[in-house]
């Protein structure tokens, strides 16, 4: 069953297990067969650099929280694919050759990468598909809930179309990677919400999420439809939303339609505050991160109850079913969000928000 609330309190998802005891359980009473100790080597594959949270965000977090549930004995060896697939195939392989005792791997390419899962299976080394389900025989699966963002993207750009909204609408969909598989289920998402309000005028996939490729598939839709036909747009993340921008600008136009996105990127925040995006959504990374890292070294530790308990979710690959999975909650970010997300959560504080540019814009919703 589809959940369908836009804010959900983003917090409390570790922190309910620690009250019950059961992420401080110890080996004793948490584990069959222990099969490492806190001398361990996490290997973390992330996929690009374009977006800025895997270096900013998910690598320090992992990397922290590893070092804080093995007594800092533990390590993480990080490889960015900088969104090459083959890349990824190399690093998988290096990783696998220097014998890292699990893995978790955020794929370029799911289907690409199915292979090297199979190796490193056969190796002997557990696979986590992080943050996109990954292809291959992996071990277990921990994302937010994508089908869910999509939702939130598709239902928050109807709201801002307001009560008038009309079949007629003319909506352009920029959507991700198809190699990605997020990007289909962030698409299927936003499309249940969508279907039969609007008229989508236009839809792309964008190679590689990149912000050029949006920006000008943006530039064809505004020749195809008319820069001042097209109600609003459906963008999947905030790199693609300022493609999006730079292309309705560059045709003349000055007062936006609603533009969604995802990742609450500075820029993108920023840009909502002063009104040129409409939205983006926000995935709290250090809930996802720390997950992750706890799933890692419980699974190579053998606490199957700790493992069990952070991965109750399931979820079907096209090479796999019932895989082990922990899906995050999302929440929209608008101008009347920010406070209750990305600073409330620490991601940013209003100075970095409300620089000299954003002053005026941030003081006009009392951000400061």
């Amino acid at each position: 069953m589809r959940r369908i609330a836009i804010s959900v309190a983003l917090s409390t998802m570790t922190l309910s297990l620690a009250g019950c005891g059961v992420l401080n359980a110890t080996g004793d009473g948490a584990s069959a067969s222990p099969t490492k100790g806190d001398d361990i080597t996490v290997g973390l594959l992330l996929p690009e650099k374009a977006n800025t949270r895997y270096d900013k965000f998910d690598y320090p977090i992992i990397k922290n929280k590893v070092a804080e549930l093995t007594k800092k004995q533990g390590k993480v060896e990080y490889a960015n694919a900088d969104a090459s697939a083959t890349r990824q195939s190399e690093q998988l392989q290096n990783m696998i050759d220097a014998k890292v005792d699990v893995i978790l791997l955020d794929a370029v390419d799911a289907h690409a990468v199915a292979d090297g899962v199979k190796k490193a299976k056969d190796a002997g080394i557990p696979v986590i598909a992080y943050d996109r389900l990954a292809e291959g025989p992996i071990d277990a699966y921990i994302s937010f809930d994508n089908e869910l963002v999509g939702e939130v993207q598709g239902r928050t750009l109807l709201e801002a179309l307001g009560s008038g909204v009309d079949t007629s609408d003319k909506v352009v969909m920029m959507n991700g990677s198809p190699t990605d598989p997020n990007a289909k289920q962030f698409k299927e998402g936003a499309l249940s919400e969508l279907n039969g309000k609007v008229d989508i005028a236009a839809s792309y996939d964008t190679t590689k999420w990149k912000p050029e490729v949006a920006e000008a598939n943006m530039a064809e839709a505004i020749a195809k439809i008319g820069k001042n036909n097209i109600a609003a747009v459906y963008s999947a993340n905030d790199g693609m939303a300022g493609g999006v921008i730079k292309a309705l600008k560059a045709a003349g136009v000055t007062d936006l339609p609603p533009i969604t996105g995802q990742d609450a990127e500075l820029d993108a925040v920023q840009r909502v505050v002063a009104g040129e995006q409409y939205m983006s959504v926000y995935k709290s990374y250090p809930d996802e991160a720390e997950a992750a890292a706890q799933m890692a070294v419980t699974k190579i530790q053998g606490k199957d109850i700790q493992f069990d308990a952070l991965t109750q979710d399931r979820v079907d690959s096209p090479t796999a079913k019932d895989i082990p999975a922990r899906l995050v909650q999302v929440s929209a970010l608008t101008k009347h969000s920010i406070k209750d997300t990305v600073i409330a959560d620490g991601i940013y504080t209003a100075g970095e928000i409300c620089t000299a540019k954003y002053k005026a814009a941030c003081a006009a919703i009392g951000l400061k």
